[in-house]
């Protein structure tokens, strides 16, 4: 039987799990549950004309694709398609199949660049660069061990500072939203994004069944948040920091730290035993941040690009 792509049928539980299962053993740094691939696609802004392809053998899920495009990019145009097969079905074609159907949508959506990200390594750099990709900037993922390794002690508070959780602001998540606006826009990215659409926030941010916010440490300064380590998890083993920073007027006084270990202690209390985090390969003071905590680099990924519509 060949192999088949569709769309994901989001009322059928199995392609939730069939997805999870791929993107857990192809890509196993992220925090991937059926509940929050479900969120993924329920929740996409319609202006992303986000898609999500599954690739079918024998009725059995073997590969997925997320597409979209980059809608909150300041500049138009760009899109983006994250292509997984599971490591047993490799070589059938799934792959290519994927991309094709993914790359043919974006074109017709009005996209005229896409981006990938590809694994550092030799098959996966050449399938990308044999199909048109051609390399762009690097990132890791790393790993921490939060069962058997050592977090740095909770340090006390500085005058005038404040540590808080998410939760405490679930009436009014607003001040979170600015810190997360400001400090994504300052991150090194070869799509810039803008967040000017506090709606759009709650909805795929705030909203996600991932993020939980007893774990999600906010710093707060003079009354005024000033940093903030967003945690999600799987709700059993695995954590994940899915964004940490500082607004730029407090930048310099070790307050990422100080959000992040505070929820990493939360974590490991909570019974988490492995956490994870990215970051892109020229961000430093992130890499220097986590290098400290006692995480390690599991991976790298390189960020590929091709022109759409005949662009070089």
């Amino acid at each position: 039987m060949t192999v088949i792509v569709r769309d994901f049928r989001p009322a059928d539980a199995a392609d939730a799990e069939g997805v999870v299962r791929v993107r857990r053993a192809a890509l196993p740094f992220m925090v991937t549950t059926p509940r929050g691939i479900a969120f993924e696609v329920a929740s996409a802004n319609p202006a992303k004309r986000f898609r999500l392809l599954v690739a079918e053998e024998h009725g059995e899920v073997i590969g997925t694709a997320q597409a979209g495009i980059a809608y909150d990019s300041t500049e138009p145009g760009q899109s983006f398609v994250n292509p997984y097969v599971h490591p047993a079905h490799r070589g059938r074609g799934a792959g290519s199949l994927l991309l094709r159907t993914a790359e043919e949508y974006l074109a017709a959506a009005g996209a005229t660049a896409v981006y990938s990200w590809v694994l550092d390594e030799p098959a996966f750099r050449t399938f990308a660069e044999r199909r048109g990709y051609r390399p762009s900037r690097p990132a890791h993922f790393l790993r921490l061990d939060l069962a058997n390794g050592t977090l740095p002690p909770l340090s006390e508070l500085p005058p005038g500072v404040e540590l808080r959780t998410a939760a405490d602001f679930a009436d009014d998540p607003r001040p979170l939203f600015e810190a997360d606006a400001e400090t994504t826009s300052d991150e090194p990215s070869d799509v810039g994004a803008e967040f000017t659409d506090y709606a759009d926030w709650l909805s795929h941010t705030w909203n996600n069944p991932s993020l939980d916010r007893e774990l999600t440490s906010v710093v707060v300064v003079d009354g005024e948040v000033a940093a903030f380590s967003a945690a999600e998890t799987d709700g059993l083993t695995r954590y994940s920091s899915a964004m940490t920073g500082t607004r730029r007027a407090f930048r310099g006084r070790g307050l990422a730290k100080l959000a992040k270990n505070a929820s990493l202690h939360r974590a490991r209390a909570a019974g988490y035993t492995e956490a994870f985090t990215g970051n892109d390969a020229d961000n430093g003071p992130m890499l220097a941040v986590n290098k400290w905590f006692g995480y390690e680099i599991s991976a790298t990924e390189v960020r590929h690009v091709k022109q759409l519509g005949g662009g070089s």
